[in-house]
């Protein structure tokens, strides 16, 4: 850098004011001062370049034309500078780390979160609605100018007209709802600066090691996991980005959109952490809370009986009600990822969380990928029949009564109603709304058998309930 600032002070005391608007007559002085660094910075790389000079990556030289046309055509792709660029690489991350930071000190906090609470209070419009405030427009603006510039970004004409279409008050808008509404904003925008930090391509996209961090950091920060051990850090933060990648990039690319993260529900699952009490009930339905990653672990470790940290076919086999067929757990080892013919806790998290969530587009897609035995795109009736046998087996070993294949393959097409009368393609599966009960039945003999016996489970339902009234 020192060698830089040397070489760029040298070459500038050669060259005299008039000289550049001489050379650069149709140039400002910003835009000579640009060519020239540009111009020092090609040179200063290519000295430092080993390569002989036939071999040396240097940048394109813009003529004039090209800038001038810059004034009447605004400049809209910036490209990314190339790794081995490394000045270039500092000073976009010095930008953007500066930029981050403006826009968090722009963000109101605690004590003007009173404030605006106080000013809003103090300013509602009566008479009182039950317990309930409102406030009108001109109080409403009265507000925004009493409160400063900092407050008007939130207290704008456009969030009134949203909160006043949902208010039952005519003209009127709920004080209270208009203070959740800027919290969940403020909160949303923190959120949203918190997972850039951790963006260093600076393209809204987070990689998988990317939110590793960001959930390591934040387990500090959550009252509900104080008593996690730290040597559980790790299965903890890898069980939670789990769920992230899984249902926002079921395509697989290694990354996902920060927006996504943003707009999931499960954001607000994560983050129901800060609270300093959640009813017992509630946290077992919390994919993140430490209950349930510890149970998810728990089983884990209970699958795995010879204890070398893996999953071999035959332990998985006692997954669930352990009734999931041996042809398709054959078919999860041959698509899933495996070592040495074993499934390690990251594969096995996606899938105790494709077959918890059989209704979801993306537990559809995992599943989808495992039934297309042909990889077709498609299902077909040889499909259908090659997963059925292990259904029949299993009826054969409880010495059920025998199920004829062509009734329930009818059965599977008449729900799904296919575009194709001939072939199930993923985009059917899910469009038809039965998608769960067609996995499940072709896929584990203890929801093949609740299908299959439904009126008489009906039935006996229905004839408790009327004994017990």
């Amino acid at each position: 850098m020192s060698n830089f600032r040397e070489k760029l002070l040298a070459n500038l005391d050669k060259i005299k004011q008039n000289d550049l608007h001489h050379q650069y007559p149709s140039k400002t002085n910003d835009e000579i001062e640009d060519t020239l660094f540009q111009n020092y910075r090609t040179e200063l790389s290519n000295s430092a370049c080993s390569n002989p000079p036939d071999q040396r990556q240097t940048e394109t030289p813009k003529d004039d034309s090209t800038i001038d046309s810059y004034r009447y055509i605004p400049r809209f792709h910036f490209e990314l500078p190339k790794t081995a660029d490394s000045l270039a690489q500092k000073l976009r991350e010095e930008a953007r780390t500066l930029f981050l930071q403006k826009r968090s000190k722009e963000l109101l906090d605690n004590g003007e979160f009173k404030l605006l609470w106080s000013l809003l209070e103090k300013h509602h419009s009566p008479p009182l609605v039950g317990d309930e405030q409102y406030i009108n427009y001109e109080n409403y603006c009265k507000v925004g100018i009493i409160a400063g510039e900092k407050f008007r970004r939130y207290l704008t004409a456009t969030t009134f007209a949203r909160l006043l279409a949902s208010s039952s008050n005519p003209g009127k808008i709920s004080v209270i709802s208009l203070f959740n509404y800027t919290m969940r904003k403020v909160w949303l925008q923190q959120t949203r600066i918190g997972l850039s930090l951790y963006d260093y391509t600076g393209q809204g996209f987070l990689s998988e090691s990317d939110m590793e961090s960001y959930i390591l950091e934040l387990i500090p920060t959550f009252p509900q996991l104080e008593g996690l051990e730290k040597s559980f850090h790790s299965f903890y933060v890898c069980t939670t980005v789990r769920k992230f990648f899984f249902f926002l990039d079921p395509l697989r690319t290694g990354r996902i959109r920060i927006r996504d993260v943003l707009t999931c529900s499960f954001l607000d699952d994560l983050l129901e952490l800060r609270d300093e009490e959640i009813p017992k009930d509630a946290q077992e339905l919390n994919w993140f809370s430490a209950p349930s990653a510890l149970s998810v672990y728990g089983h884990y470790l209970n699958l795995d009986k010879d204890h070398n940290g893996m999953l071999s076919k035959k332990e998985l086999i006692g997954y669930g009600s352990g009734t999931l067929t041996p042809i398709f757990l054959e078919r999860v080892f041959a698509e899933c990822l495996t070592y040495d013919g074993e499934m390690d806790y990251k594969t096995y998290l996606d899938f105790v969380l494709a077959l918890e969530n059989r209704s979801e587009p993306q537990s559809l897609h995992y599943l989808f990928r495992i039934l297309d035995v042909e990889h077709k795109g498609y299902l077909t009736a040889f499909t259908l029949n090659y997963f059925f046998k292990g259904i029949q087996e299993e009826l054969s070993a409880h010495r059920a009564e025998p199920i004829n294949f062509d009734d329930v393959k009818d059965e599977i097409f008449d729900m799904v109603k296919p575009i194709d009368p001939t072939r199930i393609t993923l985009k059917d599966l899910i469009s038809c709304g039965h998608g769960e009960t067609v996995v499940s039945i072709l896929i584990e003999f203890h929801k093949f058998w609740a299908y299959e016996n439904r009126e008489v489970m009906v039935t006996s339902t229905a004839s408790d309930d009327t004994h017990n009234l």
